[in-house]
């Protein structure tokens, strides 16, 4: 069943990390977040432990298969793989990318970025009101990283993604990291990115670490979060109050301990924001419910 709203800072739930959680008396993580594409698996041992894992900590999916902006009919039978594992797990929300991953013919194994224009904005938008219908309930969209800009944009990014949460009427997964990425090899202002973003529709916020490949920085997810985001992440915090958020690892995956000490840091910014939500309240702040 699920447990009501989140709050503070998880982590994303890895394989090999699984066994030592399940071993654990006692952790420190509030809540963990499933990368459904690892987990899309008929009975065995992956759905078994991620049953009792689902028993012990409150859960959210996020998926990268979905090709949610791509030209392609929506995949209903992925789809229905991610709904009935929401069900079976009791999973709060469920997040995907504006993005999309190939057409008919071509599928790449990464997450292509839409040009920013209103057709895009309108595209998208269907296709996320079309999930919400089938999922019976709102999704949360989360930004990319990109490397290259497409020369018809008619907006920033920050005000595509705004234009689509508030067409769509979808709530929003915001990763800070990929804003940076994004910021640094566009040779773009970040802050003004983050400005544009509406936060009241912010559910969620990402956290990970990028590899510097000395011309362009690459969305790795196999390093520690950058100094940079930390700070991006805290400011953002500071001005708009606590939002759940997480730390993220995909590759080279470090400790659980190490893990889990990236989280305190994340976990310590969230608890400093709680001291001055009342503040943020009377000047208006919103928040999500």
């Amino acid at each position: 069943m699920s447990r009501g709203s989140l709050s503070g800072a998880g982590i994303g739930l890895r394989l090999p990390h699984v066994q030592q959680i399940l071993a654990a008396d006692e952790t420190s993580i509030p809540w963990l977040e499933v990368l459904v594409d690892n987990w899309l698996v008929e009975g065995g041992l992956n759905k078994h432990m991620l049953e009792s894992i689902a028993e012990r900590y409150p859960l959210v999916l996020h998926s990268v298969g979905l090709s949610l902006g791509g030209p392609n009919p929506i995949d209903l039978s992925y789809l229905q793989q991610v709904k009935a594992l929401k069900q079976q797990t009791g999973a709060l929300w469920y997040s995907e990318h504006a993005s999309f991953s190939g057409n008919a013919s071509l599928k790449v194994p990464d997450l292509l970025p839409l040009p920013y224009t209103q057709e895009a904005v309108e595209h998208l938008s269907r296709r996320i009101m079309q999930v919400q219908d089938f999922m019976g309930e709102r999704i949360l969209l989360e930004n990319v990283s990109t490397y290259v800009s497409c020369q018809f944009n008619e907006m920033t990014e920050g005000e595509f993604i705004a234009a689509v949460a508030q067409e769509a009427d979808c709530y929003l997964l915001l990763d800070i990291n990929n804003a940076f990425v994004t910021s640094k090899n566009l040779n773009q202002d970040m802050q003004a990115f983050m400005e544009v973003i509406p936060v009241e529709r912010v559910k969620q916020i990402h956290l990970a670490g990028f590899h510097d490949k000395g011309d362009y920085l690459l969305d790795a997810h196999n390093h520690p979060v950058d100094e940079r985001v930390w700070q991006a992440f805290k400011t953002f915090i500071a001005q708009n109050g606590h939002i759940p958020s997480m730390i993220e690892w995909d590759s080279d995956l470090p400790s659980l301990e190490r893990l889990l000490a990236e989280r305190s840091l994340a976990a310590e910014i969230l608890d400093s924001a709680l001291v001055t939500e009342p503040e943020l309240s009377n000047r208006g702040g919103k928040r999500c419910a």
